[in-house]
């Protein structure tokens, strides 16, 4: 895409620097500056769809980055919705564990697995970043 930019700045560029060959060469002015801008103008003209398409391009790449990121961040599991069997798919929970966890329902903060001792904090270390509550 980078390489698509360089090659319209360049065509762009040419046909700027070709007017101006043209029309260095006239002794009128105002007629040189006349050519110019019609050189420029065709030049930009020529130019507008690459340099759209180059725009789509880089939009559809930071929407792809933006979706990946997004995408990329850890699930949550909310310990107050929860079924059984996605507690039980948690580490180190199992059916009895996921019962435990729902009848401990509701939970304002979800350190309260250990403070109402529904489970071990060594157990709720290694769950902690995989459960919320919201």
């Amino acid at each position: 895409m980078r390489r698509r930019l360089g090659i319209v700045a360049l065509a762009s560029t040419a046909a700027v620097v070709m007017a101006l060959c043209v029309c260095g060469c006239s002794g009128d002015s105002a007629q040189r500056e006349r050519t110019i801008r019609e050189e420029a103008a065709k030049a930009a003209a020529q130019a507008k769809p690459a340099v759209e398409e180059a725009g789509r391009a880089v939009k559809a790449a930071v929407d792809g980055a933006k979706e990946g990121w997004e995408n990329g961040k850890q699930k949550t599991l909310d310990l107050n919705t929860a079924n059984e069997d996605e507690l039980t798919g948690l580490p180190g929970i199992g059916q009895h564990e996921a019962r435990r966890i729902m009848a401990g329902r509701p939970y304002k903060d979800k350190h309260e697995l250990v403070s109402k001792k529904i489970m071990s904090a060594s157990t709720y270390e290694r769950l902690k970043d995989d459960v919320d509550v919201k």
